[in-house]
């Protein structure tokens, strides 16, 4: 798979209009090697000098990391991956006799599997589909396009590996467009970044186009919990897999065994918590930028959060943002939605309401 080194500005316009005629191709965000780790190193270093500590969970998708989340998408815990999987092989059909024959993105692409039942359904009233999956992970998405490659010859994929908001300035080269973000990443989003990222991506988008949203929802504390901590440890392995990038690519010299993952639901936030609970006194080491961060015994560095949304507040939320509903879609148990929503005429108008 051929590799194009780029950033999403400037000249790279043109050539992705280029890229979207052939198959098989992926555009970097990043135009080096040596300007990806300074964004690691600069943001972890930001994360970690903040309080509370932090790491972006963008971090946590290296090679190893997108393997072991695939793996947790597996666990009998993890409801969310199956149930939303279960309203796509029911939905895809109806999705696409809405959508037209668009251009299919996804962000935060991952293996892509959840998105065979939209290839399915595109392909049955199409002779050919085009498909860009967007992920962080560069691994994840040479391994996902060859295999969607393999089994859909009528498929055109053009890769970016990039984070959301590096992509959207592509976005509207490949209007009209059904933006697919599945999953609850969305939940990934503290309430000011969702404002942002809502507000970016309505303005990436043209009139016309859709986004299909897929969102956990308020449940049993028990369920919510059980899922981000299996007991097969699948999921503390993934957070102290950042620890393990941070040696390798920072040389931070962290002791993962020391690390023990903590995920607890905040239900006045109604937002699933996960941090790295340091067991000993150690001290992290951004090489590239020579800092020393001192981590404290029983100090705790937050990774991630998943809120989880009540449809009839989310709903409107979004519509400040210049959506209009279409199709509400969700499980027999109301565990899990997905919403088709359409990019109208209005402006966004940048301030949301509460999510």
């Amino acid at each position: 798979m051929q590799t194009t080194l780029l950033s999403t500005g400037g000249p790279v316009r043109k050539s992705f209009r280029q890229a979207l005629n052939r198959s098989g191709m992926i555009v970097r965000q990043y135009t080096s090697e040596a300007e990806q780790l300074m964004d690691f190193a600069a943001s972890t270093a930001a994360g970690l000098g903040s309080r509370p500590r932090s790491i972006q969970c963008r971090f946590l998708y290296d090679a190893r990391g997108s393997r072991l989340f695939d793996l947790i998408t597996r666990q009998p815990e993890y409801y969310l991956t199956r149930t939303e999987a279960g309203i796509l092989a029911e939905k895809a059909p109806l999705i696409r006799k809405i959508c037209g024959p668009t251009t299919l993105i996804e962000l935060g692409s991952g293996s892509s599997e959840k998105t065979d039942h939209l290839l399915d359904a595109w392909l049955a009233r199409g002779s050919s589909v085009r498909y860009i999956p967007v992920d962080v992970s560069e691994s994840a998405l040479r391994e996902a396009s060859r295999t969607i490659v393999a089994k859909y010859p009528a498929a055109q994929v053009l890769g970016i590996s990039s984070d959301y908001r590096g992509a959207f300035p592509l976005f509207r080269d490949t209007s009209p467009v059904t933006l697919v973000f599945l999953g609850s990443s969305i939940g990934n989003f503290a309430p000011e970044e969702m404002t942002l990222f809502l507000h970016e991506l309505s303005q990436s988008l043209c009139r016309g186009d859709f986004f299909l949203l897929g969102i956990d929802l308020v449940k049993d504390r028990k369920i919510i919990e059980a899922a981000y901590n299996d007991e097969a440890g699948v999921t503390e392995a993934f957070t102290r897999n950042v620890f393990v990038r941070m040696n390798r690519e920072l040389g931070s010299s962290a002791d993962p065994a020391a690390i023990e993952h903590v995920a607890v639901y905040n239900e006045a936030r109604e937002r699933m918590e996960i941090c790295a609970r340091f067991c000993r006194r150690q001290v992290i080491r951004i090489a590239p930028l020579g800092q020393d961060f001192v981590i404290d015994d029983g100090e705790e560095i937050h990774t991630e959060i998943s809120r989880k949304f009540r449809i009839e507040q989310f709903i409107p939320f979004l519509e400040g943002f210049g959506f209009t509903t279409e199709e509400v879609f969700t499980d027999a148990r109301s565990w899990f939605a997905l919403l088709l929503l359409r990019r109208n005429g209005n402006s966004p108008a940048g301030q949301g309401g509460r999510s």
